[in-house]
């Protein structure tokens, strides 16, 4: 079941002229670099941006030429891909996360970088503000206010006894910082403690999660760039109820994510702009207004949890 909550989208602004991006309005086939910290195959979202470009007119292969890229989870790896997608001289960058979005940043000040799901692109330096983000760098960022708190809600809800939820944290990822700042507001006022532990994508987090369980936490929350199949196969055997702003279908119990359909859309028409000669500093970073419940049903059995009816009721995607 689907339920979406329309509120707002972003508005146009006017081309600037004389813009050095005006050249990017190609007669002929457009570049494409899509660049991801996480595998093309670990989640949806390499497939996700390819659908909906299509969907706008940007058909791979006929009017537009698309290179993936992938960190492969390691993000050393990642930036030596943001450096081979600028030495091709990609048109634009679409960069997933926010470390993806640093390292394409880190490469290149003039090839234009669309940012698709991104968590606090201000806090993080990578704009100047929401409505005028400067320089080469604008998108869709999937931080909203309130969105951190709402999710410390779902795991009380979901786990009423509860009073210590585990954060483990991606290091190596810039909005951490901001993340745990967000958690520990929604944790104060549901009488829950944090216990939080950093981590890294390409090491062993047994040792981490192991930590984490000998401190008494009942559940845990874990931050998006660190979610993989290897992550979730230890919360299971440890019967750690696990939540996350993505990773369901990889087996984590709950999540709480803008949608993907909104942000995979919204990239793709931003992408659209800048091919057709818009400047990234003059386009408004918009942030999510449609957000989606995930319940993983067959991962709260193997765990011996019995889902609330009234969350079964507000989730759009119940996984059975």
């Amino acid at each position: 079941m689907k339920r979406r909550h329309l509120l707002a989208g972003f508005g146009g602004v006017a081309l600037a002229s004389g813009s050095p991006f005006a050249a990017l309005a190609q007669v002929g086939r457009p570049t494409l670099g899509l660049l991801a910290l996480g595998r093309p195959d670990a989640g949806p979202w390499f497939s996700g941006m390819r659908n909906a470009l299509r969907e706008i007119g940007y058909v791979e292969g006929e009017s537009v030429r698309i290179e993936l890229r992938s960190g492969e989870g390691d993000h050393g790896r990642l930036k030596e891909m943001a450096v081979d997608l600028v030495r091709m001289k990609v048109d634009t960058i679409v960069a997933f996360q926010t470390p993806a979005a640093t390292a394409a940043r880190d490469a290149t000040r003039e090839i234009p970088i669309v940012l698709s799901g991104v968590g606090d692109p201000v806090g993080t330096g990578l704009i100047e503000s929401l409505s005028r983000p400067g320089g080469n760098v604008t998108g869709m960022s999937a931080a909203s206010a309130g969105l951190s708190g709402k999710m410390v809600e779902m795991v009380r809800e979901l786990l009423p006894g509860a009073r210590r939820l585990g954060v483990l944290l991606n290091e190596a990822d810039p909005y951490s910082k901001s993340l745990l700042e967000q958690l520990h507001v929604g944790a104060r006022s549901n009488g829950i403690e944090l216990q939080p532990r950093l981590a890294r994508p390409e090491h062993d987090v047994s040792a981490s999660l192991a930590l984490l369980q000998q401190s008494g936490v009942d559940a845990l929350f874990v931050q998006p760039t660190l979610i993989s199949t290897r992550l979730v196969e230890i919360t299971l055997q440890q019967r750690l109820p696990t939540f996350s702003n993505f990773g369901a279908s990889l087996g984590v119990l709950a999540v709480l994510a803008p949608s993907s359909r909104e942000q995979f859309r919204g990239t793709a028409d931003y992408v659209d702009k800048i091919l057709k000669g818009r400047r990234p500093a003059d386009l408004p970073v918009s942030q999510p207004t449609i957000f989606e419940v995930v319940i993983n049903n067959k991962t709260a059995q193997a765990l011996g949890l019995q889902v609330p009816n009234s969350l079964l009721a507000r989730a759009d995607e119940v996984i059975e």
